[in-house]
């Protein structure tokens, strides 16, 4: 049988999906982040995950993953894929190696023909485009320092601002006081912080309160929304900078989100709006997740068409 492999290696998690010779969808798994790997403690965070990943992926496909051999795998990687081919290449047994980014397979999987825009909104946030002479540009990705505008974890940070701010005296009150204090234990904002310095909260997991502030916005707190708000304005920003560098006015192109970001109804819809306030562009969800975009990807450098399963 010949095999293929497509995995999405994320700031919070590694996804893993093995396809057959048809390229459908046979097994899949899950492992922890992946998305530095220049330590040694990253390196073997990097190795548990694959293995993890791709290990589950394949029992649940009914093969031994000491003895399996792919014949193309592609990998898209958080933080950059220039440190870990490598390592991959020693952890698994495939003919044809692809490492790229996250963002790339997000947009092979994001509309059929991998053309378009994607807006990922996760953790961290970029803005992809490819158009149909190939070329690419890109929005956003710098990471949680110099980028990652709108993402879950800067949500978060946004929030602990607006909490700092209300202590102190120099902001409005926000009900994601209360909220953030109780999700983490703290009893103020000074203790927040350094828990949030610790390595006990590292990114990912500061991430995973953004939802806190969606529910402080939908239950009507005026800080809450104004984040929120404040990120869909971001992320129509990242796609509007992309159109203009691959596409002419007026020509028709297909913008796809993606990520937990846009499970909040507030920055979703007004993320459409105003992504559509350019009559040519048209709003969708990301057709197939990022791990699949892989796959897809797998699957075209082998010359095989692929057949993800919906």
């Amino acid at each position: 049988m010949r095999l293929f492999l497509g995995v999405d290696g994320g700031q919070s998690s590694t996804t893993a999906l093995v396809g057959d010779e048809a390229g459908r969808v046979i097994g899949k798994g899950r492992g922890g982040p992946c998305n530095h790997a220049a330590a040694s403690e990253g390196r073997a965070n990097l190795e548990r995950a694959v293995r993890d990943s791709v290990g589950a992926a394949c029992a649940e496909a009914g093969l031994d993953p000491a003895g399996v051999r792919f014949e193309a795998a592609c990998f898209g990687m958080s933080g950059g894929p220039e440190d870990k081919r490598a390592i991959l290449s020693q952890l698994l047994t495939i003919d044809l190696l692809l490492v790229t980014t996250d963002a790339e397979i997000a947009l092979a999987g994001a509309t059929e023909s991998g053309r378009g825009i994607v807006v990922i909104a996760g953790t961290g946030s970029i803005a992809l485009g490819r158009n149909d002479s190939g070329r690419t540009a890109r929005a956003g990705g710098w990471g949680y320092i110099f980028g990652d505008e709108a993402s879950a974890f800067d949500i978060v940070r946004q929030a602990v601002r607006a909490i700092v701010r209300t202590e102190e005296g120099w902001g409005p009150a926000t009900t994601l006081r209360a909220s953030l204090l109780d999700a983490t234990g703290a009893p103020d904002s000074g203790h927040l912080l350094h828990e949030f310095y610790s390595p006990e909260w590292p990114r990912d997991r500061i991430a995973r309160l953004a939802p806190r502030v969606d529910g402080a916005a939908a239950a009507g707190d005026p800080v809450a929304i104004e984040i929120l708000n404040s990120a869909a304005v971001q992320l129509a920003t990242l796609a509007a900078s992309v159109r203009a560098h691959l596409w002419r006015p007026y020509d028709a192109v297909s913008v796809a989100y993606s990520g937990g970001v846009f499970h909040s109804r507030r920055v979703l819809e007004r993320f459409r709006v105003l992504v559509e306030l350019d009559s040519a562009n048209r709003c969708i969800p990301a057709r197939y997740g990022p791990a699949e975009g892989a796959l897809r990807e797998a699957c075209r450098a082998a010359g095989v068409r692929p057949h993800i399963n919906e």
